[in-house]
Order: C-alpha cells, then structure tokens, then sequence
C-alpha cells in the first residue's frame, strides 16, 4: 500500500475506535439466525404478508426462506430513476425462482437538481438526503425483511439510502444500479451552447434543443457529476455488482445484473453459512476507498459532505482533512467531463471500473481486502467485468489496460500528478476546492472582491454588464442553515464567459457547485458559514481577495486588526424559507451541522 493511503487509514481507524467499537456492537446484538420476521406476533405477521399470494403466505410463515426488502427511488419524471419501474417485478421473479421471497418495502423521494437548478426547489436539496435516510428507515422498520435491494442513482438518493441502510446495518445489502443513458450531444456542445445563452448569442428555443439533444432518454445524465460519482464510489466500496455500475438501462446485459443482484443478497443473509451485513462491509478501508476513487477520476465536491454523513452513519470519523492528504498521493487518472470532454460511455468503453480498480490495486492505491458484494470478499473480483454469453451471464477479465488512454489513464502517466480536491484555508475560514477542471493559469488569483447574498444578485450584474474586470464574486448566506446550500452551477456559464473574455474571475461561497463544477477557480463550503457569523461577512466590496488553488490558501488582504473588528452582516433575506415547500424544512436549517461535518441533521457521530 501506498504510505500515506496506509497512514491516513490507521488514523482513521483509531481516530474511529469508540463509536466504531459502539456502532458495531450494537449492530451485532440485533443480528439474529433465522428469519427475523421468526420474533413477531401473529397479528403482526399477519399484517406483513396480507397482500402477498398465497405461496408467498406459506413461505413467510414458515422459517426458512429470507425475505428482502426493496427500496425503490422509482419515479418516471427523472430519467435516472425511469428504469427502476420493472426492476421490482424482474427481482421478485428471480428471488421467487432462488427460493426466497422480496417485498417493496418502501419508496423514497428522488428530486432530480438538474431540474430544480437556480429554482427555489433547489434549496430542499441537500436536506432530501437526510429524508431519505429517513424514509428508508421507515420502509425498513417493519422488522420483516433479512436482507435488502436498494434502487438509486441520483445525487442525495444514493448517500441517503447508504445512511439509512446502516440503520439497519445488521442485515446484507447490495445497491442495485440503473446505469446512464446512450450519449447525446457532447458536453463541449452543451456547455458551448449554454455560454451563447448567457451572452444573448442564441435563444430559449436554441438552448432548449441543445440541452434536450444532451438529456435525451431514461437514464442517468451521462456527464460525471454527483450521479455517476455516486455509482462509482459504490462500485469501489463493494456495494455493487463487480462492472454493474454504467451498463446502459434496457439492456439485456442490465436486466441480467439487476436479476443477478436479486439472487446475490441471498447468499448473504444470517440463514446462509455467508454473512455479510452491510455494518461489516462498510469499513474505515471501504470508506478510504471511496475516497481515493473520488480523487482519482475528479468527482464530485458533494462528496466531501456525503461520504462524511455516510463515514459517521457507521460510527467512522472522516473528515476535510484526511481528503486533502489522500489527494496529495491520489493521481487523477480520468478525464470525463467536467474534467474533459468525454462522458461516463466513453469511459466505459475505455475499460470502466474494472480497468480503473486494477490500475489502483497494482499501485498500491487501493485497499484490496475489504468485504464486498462480489462471490470472493475482496476487491480482486472487481478486475472482472459483466457479459453474456450462449445467453448467460458471465464475469470475464477486464483488459490488461484501458482502451483509451485519453479518458482513462495510468498511475504513471497521470493527468495531474494529484486528485484536485484541496482543502482551501486561510483568514475566510476552511473549504473546498477542486482542481481537476481548472487550467493552470486559472489557479491563482488574486482580485477584488464583489459581494452578493443571492446568485440572482450576481446574474443580474453580469446581465447589466457591470462584472467586465477581474474580479472574485463572493455569495453569502448559502450554507445549510441559511437556505439549504443550493447548489449555485447557474453561475458557471456566465463566470465562464468572462474568463473566456480574458478576466481573472474566480467564486467564493458558503453553497455547493455540485459535479459539474468546471474550469472557474472557486472555494466552496466555506465554514463556518455565514448564517454562523463566518469570516465571508466581514468581506466587502473592493478588498482583495487571494486564492491559491495549488497551496489551498485563501485570505483576504486586510489588516487583521481591521478585519477582525469589522461587525459580520447579518442575513436580511429570508425569502427563501417560504413557497415550494421550503417552509417545512425549517426544522432542518435549523439543526444542520457544518458543511466539514455532513452538512446533516441526523444523530451520527459526533
């Protein structure tokens, strides 16, 4: 292994000890042989089967076939989540044929930022994640279940459904994929096309068709923001089937693996001789995993939130920190937009996941000895990848290397020689970072500061012309206890513009950028927000603002004195806690915790 992959492990793991110790123990007092539903009442029971045949009555009275949940994010609105709308039929089918029988335990909600991007909605968000631990807790706690599916792909379903399994942590489970749809127009094309939007070149009807030229049929968006981050960590943490994570929906080929997933868990429940429950599976090793995964193929800032929520869901402490050196010594070793011009096919065509696992086992840069989903516990399966043969499914090696070096390179021919997600720090407090996207010349600026509290603020400038020069924008009052952190990727193309028009522009902010954070330098997540009194209230218009992308500094150039004495602005906008549903997430404003510890509601680590 890697010594710094090796050293910030251990320090998780001792840094961990007591609430993992706890977390574990308890998980274990719970764990049963037998069925679980083997404890209820009659009348409970009762209630548990009435809606099932009668064979499915007769195998759940008895007390030898496992029952698995279902935990669908189904909805025919979002693209990523069309193709989940057999999957409960096709796994109940094929758990039948396997001699167990699986229920839809429940159905969680799937909001689609794409969709809700610069609208109101978007500041529910990041808290839907939370909800979505907690409806997954709900659906689970009918106690009838000895193993579990869970049906995601987006953004907050993934990270939600993950924390709300590990409320369940006793029994097994494996994440059923969806996979992205065909690709459409390139990305470069998209984002071209966006640009002349924002500079009045081309109009609504213009963008419309180019954007419905790129999101163009079920399936996730093919660009790799948090979604296709999302499938790749899980994948990489063992909780997919090895190679399952970008198969194309409406396949064959995906209609065996989610099938073969179905008849998986079973092997894994407390009736077998093969007991995997999830608690075990998601390890500090695991967790590093996704990690040095993320960093290696440049995903999504809104991990460095999730994967903390997710690390504490399972009594694990990570933190800012142990991303920051594990960047350091992680190579990025992808290009996929935003990171390049390919999307998540190309990628996939390239060898994918299996050819990206063995380049990071062969280095060092990979814990190969965790539990995973796979027939063998480790990471090796993980070199294989899915096809069907004389009308079978069939695991096969991976090719030795990747078929296009362009999209998936090697540790030794590298795209940077780190993973581009820093831990930005300096007197305007402690953020994020990421690097991947961001030329070089782009990666240091230093520029006066213009101040908003709304991003509407800001496009309105830019619309006016006034935003014509160098400078750094810095939005207010966009963390989780001010307004639910949106993210603020409505302000790329026209930061874009302007850097294309030679300025040096750069955002800084206590909100998110999402996935598709781009070529903008920025510092995101800023802590303590400014709902907390953060430093970024203290900034105003025309004090200069450094930013050091390569060294993770971040400060403004004012006296220390003055700076310190300067009384923070107080939040004057409360427009956002009203309409579209916003006003019945103010209980989850209120109890958010920093965006460096989750960003989270719920009673995890502390």
């Amino acid at each position: 292994m890697h010594p710094v992959i090796e050293q910030v492990t251990q320090e998780i793991i001792e840094r961990s000890h007591k609430t993992r110790s706890a977390y574990l123990k308890y998980i274990d007092s719970v764990a049963k042989k037998g069925p679980i539903r083997s404890g209820m009442c009659c009348g409970n029971l009762a209630h548990g089967f009435a809606a099932c045949s009668a064979q499915e009555k007769a195998d759940l009275t008895g007390d030898q076939k496992p029952n698995i949940a279902i935990i669908t994010a189904y909805n025919d609105m979002l693209s990523a989540h069309e193709p989940y709308k057999y999957a409960p039929d096709q796994i109940k089918e094929a758990i039948r044929a396997a001699g167990g029988v699986a229920q839809v335990a429940g159905g969680v909600p799937a909001m689609c930022d794409g969709i809700t991007q610069g609208q109101p909605g978007m500041e529910l968000s990041l808290f839907s994640r939370d909800l979505i631990a907690m409806t997954t807790a709900v659906g689970m706690s009918h106690n009838m279940f000895d193993g579990a599916l869970y049906l995601g792909v987006c953004d907050k379903i993934v990270p939600g459904l993950l924390i709300g399994a590990l409320s369940f942590g006793h029994l097994p489970a494996i994440f059923v994929p969806a996979g992205p749809m065909p690709s459409g127009l390139t990305n470069k094309e998209k984002s071209r096309a966006r640009q002349a939007y924002a500079t009045g070149q081309i109009g609504r009807k213009e963008l419309l068709e180019a954007e419905s030229a790129s999101y163009h049929s079920p399936g996730t968006c093919t660009f790799y923001g948090t979604a296709n981050s999302n499938q790749m960590m899980m994948e990489i943490m063992g909780l997919h089937l090895p190679g399952s994570s970008f198969v194309n929906p409406y396949t064959p080929l995906r209609d065996e693996l989610t099938k073969a997933a179905a008849t998986q868990v079973l092997k894994f429940t407390a009736l077998g001789d093969d007991y995997r429950p999830i608690a075990h599976m998601v390890s500090e090793k695991a967790i590093v995993n996704a990690v040095i995964g993320l960093l290696a193929t440049g995903g999504s800032t809104n991990h460095t939130m999730h994967l903390i929520a997710i690390a504490r869901a399972s009594g694990i402490v990570l933190n800012w920190d142990d991303f920051d050196r594990l960047s350091k010594a992680v190579p990025l070793i992808t290009k996929i937009y935003p990171n390049g011009p390919a999307d998540v096919n190309h990628f996939q065509a390239a060898g994918g996941m299996g050819v990206l696992i063995a380049e990071l086992l062969r280095n060092g840069l990979l814990h190969e000895d965790i539990l995973t989903v796979a027939d063998e516990r480790g990471m090796n399966n993980y070199r294989q990848e899915p096809k069907i043969i004389d009308d079978k499914l069939t695991w096969e090696p991976v090719p030795e290397s990747s078929l296009d070096t362009e999209v998936l390179g090697t540790v030794e021919k590298p795209f940077a020689t780190g993973g581009g997600l820093h831990v930005m720090h300096g007197n305007l407090g402690r953020g994020i970072s990421k690097l991947s996207a961001v030329s070089p010349e782009h990666q240091i600026i230093e520029a006066p500061a213009i101040v908003f509290d709304d991003q509407e603020d800001m496009l309105a400038a830019f619309k006016r012309g006034e935003l014509e020069k160098d400078f750094v924008a810095v939005i207010r009052f966009q963390g989780p206890r001010s307004n639910g952190m949106p993210e603020l990727h409505k302000l790329t193309p026209p930061l874009g513009v302007l850097q294309d028009k030679g300025f040096k522009v750069a955002l800084v902010t206590d909100g998110r950028m999402s996935g598709a954070s781009g070529k903008v330098p920025s510092a995101i997540h800023m802590c303590p927000e400014c709902e907390a009194g953060g430093p970024l209230t203290k900034v105003l218009n025309g004090d200069i603002i450094s930013m050091n992308l390569q060294t993770g500094n971040i400060n403004v150039l004012v006296d220390e004195a003055e700076f310190n004495a300067r009384v923070p602005v107080p939040n004057t906008a409360k427009n956002h806690h009203y309409g579209m549903g916003r006003e019945m997430f103010g209980g989850f404003r209120l109890g958010a915790s920093s965006a460096e510890t989750g960003a989270s509601n719920l009673f995890l680590v502390d």
